[in-house]
């Protein structure tokens, strides 16, 4: 009798475990959901989810195990970011972590990613730091905009269109630092256009208009303005009161792409020549691409470009999902120093934004280079648009 009772708790167990599901990779977000004006987290994790649901719907990674999303906020505060870092780090099946918008918040975690061996990825913070972290072997990876980029291709949209003076107006962060650091290193090489001054800002600063009018003062035709959307649509407020002849071309970072800068700027932004930087536009992408991407966005409410708010965050968070998706099946592994490997062993993966020929490799880890950057401006209904 009790043989039978045991075979037959056997029987059961051993039915159990055969339709019991396989444990599913687990990829973590950090990012600031609960800023407010903020919708960059929100584009990452919609380019996560539709490429997660693209990898799923064709038996997810190893042969079965889904992906599926860990989320955490940040706030922006670099010190909930890495209490975030260490708490994913705990967990089992999680095999990295993909940060928000804001460098600062990354550059702060960086300690607590070398202490407990987290990948780390960057869909849209651009310091250069980021990657240049003396970690070896390197377990940050990034598919965005990087300021030592970022920088000269806006001095040279600034030299093209005749401005041969140009004033830095830069947040007073590791963000606006390294992006002085590239504005320096390009002026070693370059006498035009001539960056004749530059003045800083603080976080949540009120008005910017004086430092504006120092750089006017300094001979400055056009500003290369490091800014997010709140400040941003603060200086352009400002700069539209002032008389036409005061009020100079801005070349502004991408950081203003990540909130509700149209909406805060309001009306005041048809007054001012304003441009932001950028390393994608779906107006411009790949049709087969486009149309591929569209397929699983539908199920998102995404039907066509305009659709697509904060659009290069959408973009890069949805490649470097495939990417890494690549990764785990080319390691074998959910393994988090497996996959580090295998993301430097990937010679080419086709996505949305270009075909990359590899993205990484063991001494490159910046998937994204200068062909991809472009100038947007802004539509009336917040839609970023090819300035040309």
């Amino acid at each position: 009798m009790k043989f039978l009772i045991s075979f037959f708790v056997f029987f059961l167990t051993a039915g159990a475990w055969a339709t019991d599901p396989k444990p599913p990779v687990l990829i973590g977000l950090d990012a600031e959901f609960s800023l407010d004006y903020s919708i960059s987290a929100q584009a990452i994790e919609k380019g996560m989810r539709i490429a997660m649901a693209e990898i799923n719907a064709k038996g997810g990674v190893l042969n079965g195990r889904e992906l599926q999303l860990v989320t955490k906020d940040n706030g922006s505060i670099p010190a909930r970011g890495i209490k975030n870092i260490r708490e994913f780090a705990l967990i089992p099946e999680l095999v990295g972590v993909f940060g928000g918008r804001f460098s600062p918040v990354l550059l702060e975690e960086m300690v607590a990613i070398r202490e407990t061996g987290l990948l780390l990825f960057a869909p849209w913070s651009s310091a250069d730091p980021i990657i240049d972290n003396q970690m070896q072997p390197n377990p940050v990876f990034r598919l965005s905009l990087r300021d030592s980029l970022a920088i000269p291709k806006m001095l040279r949209v600034a030299q093209a269109r005749g401005l041969d003076k140009v004033g830095l107006l830069l947040i007073n962060t590791g963000w606006g630092r390294s992006n002085k650091l590239a504005a320096d290193n390009y002026a070693k090489t370059y006498t035009s256009p001539a960056i004749v001054h530059t003045a800083w800002y603080n976080f949540k600063d009120s008005s910017l208009i004086d430092k504006y009018e120092s750089l006017l003062r300094s001979g400055a035709k056009a500003i290369i303005l490091v800014a997010n959307d709140d400040e941003a649509a603060i200086l352009v407020r400002e700069i539209a009161a002032l008389p036409p002849e005061r009020r100079v071309p801005v070349f502004s970072h991408w950081g203003v792409a990540g909130g509700q800068f149209v909406k805060q700027a309001g009306p005041a932004l048809a007054q001012v020549d304003f441009s932001v930087i950028q390393t994608f536009s779906f107006f411009k992408a790949d049709p087969a691409a486009l149309a591929h991407f569209f397929i699983a966005a539908k199920s998102f409410g995404l039907e066509k470009p305009d659709d697509v708010s904060a659009p290069t965050g959408v973009a890069h968070a949805y490649d470097l999902t495939h990417i890494l998706a690549k990764a785990i099946n080319l390691a074998g592994s959910a393994e988090r120093s497996r996959v580090r490997q295998a993301l430097e062993k990937i010679h080419q993966y086709r996505g949305l934004i270009k075909v990359y020929q590899p993205p990484f490799t063991a001494t490159q880890h910046e998937a994204l280079d200068a062909d991809e950057l472009l100038m947007a401006r802004f539509r009336p209904d917040g839609v970023l648009v090819p300035a040309n």
